[in-house]
């Protein structure tokens, strides 16, 4: 495939020293990939520049070179060098499936949230996407520290050390966000204390910031707006038959995009009527009722839509590279549809979706019990809050203003 790409000069890139006896299997991945012929070709084009750099760092073989230090070609912002940019990540993902590559050094921090992970998963049974959470504010203050320079910091830890992380964090996040931050390090202290890494009581002097119960309104959109956002996707493009059939999905049903992103095709069957969805969040699945309009927008999009690829999951990439559709693509669709669409919607996240259709279903007199099943919440408290978003009844409470004020 290579020959194809470069029928003159394909030897310039298969002669390279390092990067050449892998070129051409390169090539036959980036394309089973989706990728098409002219990005391939701008990637290899800039091959003979990565070779080249790897081999003035001193490197002779391929094994001797971790993924972190090829990715180290990169420039920083890769809008300086966007094809140099793209072929060294995909050259590092590729040649790290292949085992190509050296083994990476596993740094003193990296080690240490490694085992946090393990023991969030394993012993406090947190979603993934709750652990990935956890492991990021770890490896922040971890690097915040300087724990790698110096390991024995943690025992030496103060109160004031602590302070300075959150007064570091707190300008960049919101109130909430920074409770988040907290109360992610003091379960990190707590884990530290039970593997007598440190002393107990420093978790209680971390200062959290004060957010009242329900002070925000939970984010809801009028029913017709979200009517109206349906509509306005564009069905006649195979991305818009995909975007259509996830949205529906979450107006439907209330989904969260990591549930609409982890759907499966073996997830929906068929003769049944039923849809079997998977609760990363709770890790136990619901089956829903499969209505008609749901599933007549799934299979037009299975018929002419989905890509033609070995994944099981219901709903793929339509770009390249092919592959598997994250949850963040399926806010980017969203934002996308309501830039094209005009709406008033301020919300920059599909979340807002799922929150209309709570109070959409308790206007309609449908019970707290059920709406909380159907989203997924482990407690009626979690449902209540849609409870103050029901305007029309709430007025029907209000008391009387009286006509005259008497002194």
């Amino acid at each position: 495939m290579l020959v194809e790409l470069f029928p003159r000069i394909h030897a310039r890139f298969s002669s390279l020293p390092l990067l050449g006896p892998h070129v051409d299997d390169f090539v036959i991945w980036l394309h089973a990939r989706g990728h098409a012929r002219l990005p391939i070709y701008r990637r290899i084009r800039e091959a003979p520049r990565v070779d080249k750099g790897l081999r003035r760092r001193g490197v002779r073989s391929l094994n001797q070179v971790s993924r972190l230090q090829l990715l180290r070609l990169a420039p920083q912002d890769s809008q300086d060098d966007i094809y140099l940019a793209v072929l060294v990540r995909s050259l590092a993902e590729y040649l790290d499936e292949q085992g190509a590559l050296a083994d990476p050094v596993k740094t003193a921090s990296q080690e240490l949230v490694d085992a946090y992970r393990d023991h969030l998963d394993r012993v406090r049974g947190y979603a993934k996407m709750t652990v990935a959470h956890h492991a990021s504010t770890v490896a922040e203050f971890l690097a915040f520290l300087g724990y790698d320079a110096d390991p024995g910091i943690l025992r030496r830890l103060k109160p004031r050390q602590l302070d300075a992380f959150i007064k570091a964090v707190a300008p960049r996040v919101s109130r909430e966000s920074l409770q988040h931050t907290v109360a992610h390090l003091r379960a990190f202290l707590r884990f530290l204390v039970g593997r007598d890494a440190l002393a107990d009581g420093l978790g209680a002097a971390i200062d959290t910031p004060r957010v009242y119960r329900d002070e925000r309104l939970p984010r809801s959109l009028p029913w017709e707006t979200v009517q109206a956002f349906l509509a306005a996707i564009d069905r006649s493009t195979s991305m818009g038959r995909r975007d259509y059939a996830m949205f529906l999905l979450i107006t439907t049903y209330g989904l969260r995009t990591s549930e609409v992103a982890a759907l499966r095709l073996d997830d929906i069957e068929w003769r049944a009527g039923r849809l079997r969805v998977p609760r990363p969040k709770v890790k136990t699945p619901i089956v829903l009722p499969l209505t008609k309009e749901v599933g007549a927008a799934i299979i037009e999009y299975l018929r002419r839509g989905r890509p033609d690829l070995p994944h099981r999951e219901v709903f793929l990439r339509v770009r390249s590279p092919a592959g598997v559709l994250k949850p963040t693509a399926i806010t980017e669709a969203f934002q996308g549809w309501t830039r094209r669409a005009g709406l008033a919607i301020s919300y920059q996240g599909p979340h807002c979706l799922r929150h209309s259709l709570a109070v959409h279903l308790l206007r309609r007199g449908t019970s707290i019990k059920a709406i909380g099943d159907l989203l997924g919440h482990r407690s009626a408290e979690a449902t209540c809050v849609y409870l103050r978003l029901n305007i029309a009844d709430l007025r029907d409470a209000a008391l009387e203003v009286p006509s005259e004020v008497r002194s």
